[in-house]
């Protein structure tokens, strides 16, 4: 049941310090239509909430942005990108390969998946966000941090939503006026773009190779496992299902000017942390880019720029924590536990280290003599 409450309003932010500073930097690097993107981008959460009905986030393409950013590639080629990537994921989905290749990976490697990631969060957090205001980003990250563990299980003062209030006084105190933003306002509605079999082409080479493996082991396989974990009795959430919606969404998206996107568990551990327990944190995550989208975006680059990095970094960091948390369950099981983390290691510590570490570990699980005594009982 999608439910819009206290709790899913502060759930719908937290996600947002892993979202936001990608689509803003993937909309300056390929040089998109911003009015475009977050339309596309909320309306696809509000899809999805209605498809789940439980907090299934959509999330840009990691590997893809990070090579457009660092690569100034073209954004034709991103959105060509998407189109290619969308057709591959149909296809593993529709065939049954990727139910035959998720069964193979074992718990322990997706709990060091899980691991990597959660780590690469909290360094993220730790090196980009907090210090990006030096004294005062600091301050107001202590500040931000005491809010978070003192309300985290406060269902009348949800942490996330007081923490996005801290950040939106700091900065229309010290940084931009209310005045100045509402100004901003202006309707601008998605435009058609049609990418070319060349974008497409380039799009598949350039960007979704490299983004395969990454959306294999984290949106697909890391996806449903914390579905299991943390909703155990939503049987109809499958491997199928997830790789499904992944294609549809990049299908569709490039159309209408939208980045290429993605499920992933951090996003939902992120929602989850902070109230998430239905669509309805995705929900209202989907309106508040709509609203962007539609009404603002011409103000959008103003806002992102003038709001503190050190407050995302916090809600960056207790999502991080938290999905380094669940490797806790093998803890009695020192071989699976071994295993977990040299893959969560290796997936945060090596060049395409979720690729990396999802056939190493595998290849431990399956290939023991290596490791038993390292890991005898």
């Amino acid at each position: 049941m999608l439910t819009l409450n206290r709790r899913e309003l502060a759930g719908a932010f937290g996600d947002i310090g892993t979202d936001l500073p990608l689509l803003v930097a993937v909309v300056m690097a390929a040089e998109l239509d911003s009015a475009n993107v977050l339309t596309v981008f909320g309306l696809l959460q509000v899809l999805t909430a209605f498809t789940y009905r439980m907090p299934m986030p959509v999330q840009p393409l990691k590997a893809m942005t990070s090579l457009v950013i660092a690569q100034k590639i073209a954004g034709n080629i991103l959105l060509g990108a998407g189109i290619a990537i969308g057709v591959v994921m149909l296809v593993l989905s529709l065939s049954g390969i990727l139910e035959r290749l998720t069964r193979l990976i074992p718990q322990a490697v997706v709990r060091g998946l899980q691991l990597g990631l959660g780590i690469s969060l909290c360094l993220l957090a730790s090196k980009e966000y907090l210090a990006a205001e030096q004294v005062q980003g600091y301050v107001l990250a202590g500040v931000a941090f005491v809010v978070v563990l003192v309300l985290s299980d406060s269902r009348k003062y949800p942490a996330a939503l007081v923490v996005i209030a801290l950040g939106l006084v700091y900065a229309f105190m010290f940084k931009i006026s209310p005045l100045r933003f509402a100004e901003s306002f202006d309707l601008q509605l998605p435009t058609l773009f049609t990418p070319s079999l060349d974008d497409i082409a380039k799009g598949f080479v350039l960007l979704a190779i490299p983004q395969i493996p990454l959306s294999l082991s984290n949106s697909i396989i890391a996806t449903k496992q914390l579905s299991n974990d943390l909703f155990p009795t939503r049987k109809d959430i499958t491997v199928q299902k997830i790789g499904i919606t992944y294609s549809l969404m990049n299908l569709v998206a490039p159309f209408l000017g939208g980045i290429p996107c993605c499920h992933g568990a951090g996003g939902m551990m992120g929602h989850y942390t902070f109230g998430g327990r239905s669509g309805g944190s995705v929900f209202i995550y989907g309106l508040f880019y709509l609203l962007l989208g539609l009404f603002f975006s011409k103000g959008f680059m103003q806002l992102i720029h003038v709001f503190p990095l050190p407050i995302l970094g916090v809600i960056l960091f207790f999502e991080g924590l938290s999905l380094s948390f669940l490797i806790g369950d093998l803890a009695e099981q020192k071989r699976s536990f071994f295993i977990a983390l040299l893959t969560g290691i290796m997936a945060f510590a090596l060049p395409y280290g979720f690729a990396a570490a999802l056939v190493v570990g595998t290849l431990a699980y399956y290939l023991p003599l290596p490791f038993q005594t390292l890991t005898r009982q």
